[in-house]
């Protein structure tokens, strides 16, 4: 359930980033998705379930750094702006596993 309402405040606040920047403090926003993204990989992803969210990770910031949806006319700048955000909430989830395996290490 925690995890459902994490993916929807990422969701709610990258479509806003998106779609009216000057809403919100872009700041606030972005420390916002980045603390959502590391708590979402503390609750939802598992060890069985790492590769897959960095394979993932990997692929969608890809997308956002290639502008891949800005070829659509008339709302493909608008994905893109909507895109960028998940993929920073994601980055930051990917920092969470980073951590817990340099932990799992040391413990041995």
């Amino acid at each position: 359930m925690a995890s459902r309402i994490i993916v929807s405040l990422i969701a709610a606040l990258a479509i806003i980033q998106g779609l009216a920047a000057d809403a919100v403090s872009m700041e606030l926003v972005s420390l916002a998705l980045v603390i959502l993204g590391l708590a979402y990989a503390v609750v939802a992803i598992d060890a069985d379930g790492e590769t897959a969210y960095l394979i993932v990770a990997l692929a969608v910031g890809a997308a956002a750094g290639a502008d891949a949806l800005s070829g659509i006319p008339q709302i493909g700048a608008h994905l893109d702006a909507i895109v960028d955000p998940i993929s920073t909430a994601l980055y930051a989830g990917v920092i969470t596993i980073l951590v817990r395996g340099i932990i799992n290490q040391l413990k041995g």
